[in-house]
């Protein structure tokens, strides 16, 4: 008998993706895909089982399919395209209080052997303080108060109580930097298709990203229960080298809008608004001071080595995104101009 895998957020893109890669697997001789809405897009072979996690028959389904496996990959930050209504308190409900549902019905299955859990780099945070290089064990300065990244933090909390309940069971939990791709739905990646890219004046942080063919690689390697990916622990993921934000904008050939910050928490409220994009004050953060992260652990300790560099998706994204409204060459001649003249400036002022 094969691997019998249940998929949580199966109606977003990337869970979509994750359901029919993992068909191919073979290991697995079933696949569970659920969500509480229809998906768009096909699942392949996988049987599609319409529940909410947040509700107690979630633990139905993992006893009725006798579940050895499961991939939770419904902690995100937005809702899934055409998923019905978005609002953030749904999501910070399915977020939290559907992996507490989730885990308890692990706890309580026979059949459960390994947990697989999609989280993020941002429980690490973004302040002025934080190191330039962020481990798996390193401690935020401060906890994230609010959003994403707070509803990140508190999942892997109740992740690390499961695991010392149910000790018989591998837990591997992978953090992922800013997941970028030809079919990327985050909030990051609206902001990058943005017509003039609001930035925050005076910084220009460092930033991070993971292909998206490579988080499915990935996944796929952490659902094994034999092999590196068999491991338990929690895991950085990224991309090799980091990008300077000023850098991202030169390569999509879109001007920057350097703002002071407080107007830019004005723009990223009034977005929200208009439901542009979900600008976030934890994105602001990101744009503010950016993340990087160490990924020593994955390629020693779990046997996982990227396919794209941080350049290379963010090369794959921009070509999937088309041209920018000026040349990428032309805003890069502007932006050093610019760069230069208030380098004299300040000289000037110092003198």
């Amino acid at each position: 008998m094969g691997k019998v895998v249940l998929v949580t957020g199966a109606a977003r893109q990337l869970g979509g993706r994750f359901v029919r890669r993992i068909q191919r697997d073979p290991e697995v001789e079933r696949v569970i895909a659920v969500d509480a809405v229809t998906p768009p897009h096909t699942l392949g072979s996988a049987e599609f089982v319409r529940a909410d996690i947040r509700q107690s028959a979630i633990a139905r389904v993992l006893a009725e399919n006798a579940v050895d496996t499961v991939v939770h990959l419904a902690v995100t930050g937005g809702a899934a395209t055409g998923a019905g209504s978005g609002s953030y308190s749904t999501v910070k409900e399915t977020n939290v209080i559907g992996t507490m549902q989730l885990l308890g019905a692990c706890q309580k299955s026979p059949t459960v052997r390994r947990l697989v859990v999609k989280s993020s780099t941002s429980v690490y945070g973004g302040t002025s303080r934080d190191p330039a290089v962020f481990t798996e064990t390193t401690q935020p300065k401060s906890l994230p108060a609010a959003g994403f990244a707070k509803d990140a933090t508190e999942v892997e909390g109740y992740v690390r109580g499961f695991a010392r309940r149910r000790p018989d069971v591998a837990v591997c939990v992978l953090r992922f930097a800013n997941i970028l791709g030809p079919f990327a739905d985050s909030a990051l990646a609206e902001y990058f298709s943005m017509p003039l890219i609001p930035t925050v004046l005076g910084y220009d942080p460092r930033l991070q990203f993971v292909h998206e063919d490579d988080v499915l690689d990935v996944l796929r390697l952490a659902s094994q229960t034999s092999g590196p990916g068999g491991l338990s622990g929690t895991f950085n993921i990224a991309g090799d080298g980091v990008l300077l934000l000023s850098q991202c904008a030169r390569r999509l050939g879109r001007p920057t809008v350097p703002l002071l910050l407080p107007a830019v928490t004005w723009v990223g409220a009034a977005l929200r608004a208009v439901g542009a994009t979900d600008f976030s004050p934890e994105q602001i953060r990101l744009l503010t001071h950016g993340r990087v992260v160490e990924t020593t652990q994955m390629r020693e300790a779990l046997g996982f080595e990227p396919m794209y560099t941080t350049a290379e998706t963010f090369a794959d994204f921009t070509r999937s995104r088309g041209g920018g409204l000026l040349p990428p060459d032309r805003v890069g001649r502007a932006v050093d101009r610019v760069a230069g003249l208030l380098d004299v400036d300040m000289d000037g002022a110092k003198r």
